[in-house]
């Protein structure tokens, strides 16, 4: 895991921001591209190159979705075209989506509230659901099995995502 090595981390869904923080911040001056410039271009190239890792690094492992996307797909487990979100998770959403689509047609406040509520309620159950297997996550400890609900409870709260996006071209109508 290239970003957890380079700024020597274990591989956790669950990271201490502030020492994630320290160290970028701590790579960010000691790669910085100002400090090269008498140097030979080959070094200059290494230090930039460096100075991207250390940005791209940090913008990944310091947002939650995007530190656990990143651990899935180096996991192999995310391979664009080829995720299924569970389909029994689908038939729990069917009353939600046929919401989503009446408020499409004719927004309804109560509708709103309803489906804003049962998105809500659905996130915390999923979080709940899995919580600790992604506090207690060790690459050395955890079992595969553990990862796929890890995976599943990804594409879930992905899922989710797109609801409260829709939802969100109605919040003006509120």
């Amino acid at each position: 895991m290239r970003f957890f090595q380079f700024f020597d981390l274990p591989v956790r869904f669950v990271l201490d921001e502030a020492d994630l923080r320290k160290r970028y911040l701590s790579n960010s001056k000691k790669y910085h591209p100002d400090f090269y410039t008498l140097e030979s271009d080959a070094k200059q190239a290494e230090i930039l190159q460096l100075s991207s890792l250390n940005n791209e690094a940090y913008r990944t492992l310091s947002d939650f979705d995007q530190r656990m996307k990143y651990i899935l797909e180096e996991k192999g487990l995310l391979v664009e075209g080829q995720n299924e979100i569970p389909k029994n998770f689908l038939l729990e959403m069917m009353d939600i989506n046929e919401q989503l689509m009446e408020l499409e047609f004719d927004f309804d406040q109560a509708v709103f509230e309803t489906v804003k509520q049962g998105v809500e309620s659905a996130e915390k159950e999923l979080l709940d659901e899995v919580e600790g297997l992604i506090q207690g996550y060790s690459e050395e400890k955890s079992s595969a099995e553990e990862l796929n609900q890890i995976k599943n409870f990804y594409l879930k709260k992905r899922y989710l995502l797109r609801i409260k996006e829709n939802l969100s071209t109605f919040a003006h109508r509120s």
